[in-house]
């Protein structure tokens, strides 16, 4: 999406040459003469730089004054001034109030195009820092090879370019907003901001202060406009995270501001005009809350546009070694601990937990192992290691102590119970394909299939990593 500039000069000819200049390059502009309309112009919807003069003929402000103005009320936008009678004591002044840069004219377009290119990019570092910052680290993509994970990546892939909303179900920790930032990440607003705005942990009496904003008081210095995450992902996406927790009241405001594309902040009555994708994540059944009217259907059709739903862990466990292995990595490297190997044998019990806390419980997990996990570094983690809740769940071929039952068996009868709980386990981290546990264990697929129906274990040949089920 093109960055969008805000021209300040009070000579027409100045605005018009610089207008052309940028429009060349594929940027938007708009364009103001004085202090109150270059001050409105920013107030009416945030760009992404001012390039703006200092010396203003018929202005309450000059540049400065401007310049002061704007950065209290939103600092991270970059402004380049540019000035016909500037001195060094000016340009050094201008910076060291916040100005990105400073130009004199007459300008050659090159140099203008450079300085506008460099404070464009040192802006968006600057907002993936904060965020960063922010957030540690956001995971943004989905882990793993499994068929349902497949089938998530393509149906974003599918959407993402397509610039619309996109509602996200499932349940708590399974990695709804990896998906969200996924799609923003392959869409056209890549560049753009990427805001979140979680419901389900925000006051309810502050909703709307942070979705819309509030306007400035009579004096900007001293009540400054505080702009809203609406305002703020211009150009970008919002994703409204536990969106049902969202109050009756505030949602049908927001449903008019997704239909209009603007809305008014708090104590203001300028209608701000925006261009954001919304994007939403959900882990309850949103028909339920709609029946009760604890959620308005018509908002619930503007976010439905596509839905998406994240499966559960428990739905695609061959992807647990690999996430559980990503993980790791990226704990050590945050931490800076040395990694801990995971066994086979932890990996095959990790895959037998139903994990109801999803994907957030794996990755707390993996962090607990590395803190407290017995044994040196090079150790690698057993079975018996797991905390109880997940090495309860591991299959009875795992578990170090069943020699009491086997050795009082015939070997063949010993044999037989080996290779049941053996297959049982191996079927359950590879998710019921057969495909994939006849090529781990070694044998052919239909001597697999005789083995178990022998055996009398159950197996339902699920889908591989390509969604399609094998045939026996």
């Amino acid at each position: 999406m093109a960055h969008e500039i805000l021209i300040v000069d009070d000579e027409p000819d100045i605005r018009a040459l610089i207008e052309g200049i940028l429009s060349d390059e594929g940027y938007e502009t708009r364009q103001a003469h004085n202090s109150d309309t270059a001050i409105a112009a920013f107030r009416q919807r945030r760009p992404s730089l001012v390039i703006l003069d200092i010396w203003l003929q018929n202005s309450r402000l000059d540049g400065l004054g401007i310049l002061e103005a704007l950065h209290v009320e939103e600092p991270q936008v970059p402004v380049v001034m540019i000035s016909g009678h500037g001195t060094i004591e000016t340009a050094v002044q201008a910076i060291q109030q916040g100005a990105y840069d400073f130009i004199e004219k007459p300008f050659k377009s090159d140099r203008l195009l450079l300085i506008v290119a460099r404070a464009l990019e040192a802006a968006r570092l600057q907002r993936e820092n904060s965020e960063l910052r922010l957030r540690v680290g956001p995971e943004t993509e989905l882990v793993g090879g499994s068929g349902p994970l497949g089938q998530l990546r393509s149906a974003i892939e599918k959407v993402a370019p397509t610039g619309s909303r996109v509602l996200i179900t499932g349940p708590a920790g399974a990695g709804k907003e990896v998906a969200a930032r996924m799609i923003h990440g392959r869409s056209r607003r890549a560049d753009g901001p990427f805001l979140v705005l979680n419901c389900a942990t925000l006051n309810p009496g502050r909703f709307e202060e942070e979705l819309f904003g509030v306007e400035a008081g009579s004096d900007p210095l001293a009540q400054p406009r505080r702009a809203g995450v609406l305002e703020r992902a211009h150009g970008g996406t919002l994703l409204l995270d536990e969106v049902a927790d969202m109050p009756l009241e505030t949602q049908g405001k927001i449903v008019r501001a997704l239909q209009e594309q603007g809305f008014e902040r708090i104590g203001g009555g300028t209608r701000v005009k925006v261009d954001v994708r919304v994007l939403a994540t959900t882990n309850r059944d949103l028909a339920a809350e709609i029946a009760a009217g604890r959620f308005r259907e018509d908002l619930f059709y503007r976010l439905a546009v596509v839905p998406l739903r994240v499966p559960a862990l428990r739905d695609r466990r061959e992807d647990v070694p690999m996430l559980a292995r990503h993980f790791m990595a990226r704990s050590t490297e945050t931490t800076g601990m040395p990694p801990r190997e995971l066994s086979e044998d932890a990996l095959a019990a990790m895959q037998a937990y139903d994990w109801p806390g999803n994907v957030r419980e794996l990755r707390n997990l993996i962090d607990w192992l590395l803190i407290m996990a017995p044994g040196e570094a090079k150790e690698a983690i057993r079975p018996d290691m797991l905390p109880p809740q997940v090495g309860a769940a591991a299959p009875a071929v795992l578990k170090l102590d069943r020699s009491s039952e086997i050795m009082t068996l015939p070997l063949r009868e010993a044999r037989e119970l080996f290779e049941r709980q053996y297959l049982e386990a191996q079927l359950l981290r590879f998710g019921g394909n057969i495909s994939r546990t006849a090529n781990f264990v070694g044998m052919e697929r239909s001597a697999l299939h005789r083995k178990l129906k022998f055996l009398g274990v159950q197996a339902e040949d699920r889908a591989g990593p390509s969604g399609t089920a094998g045939t026996a």
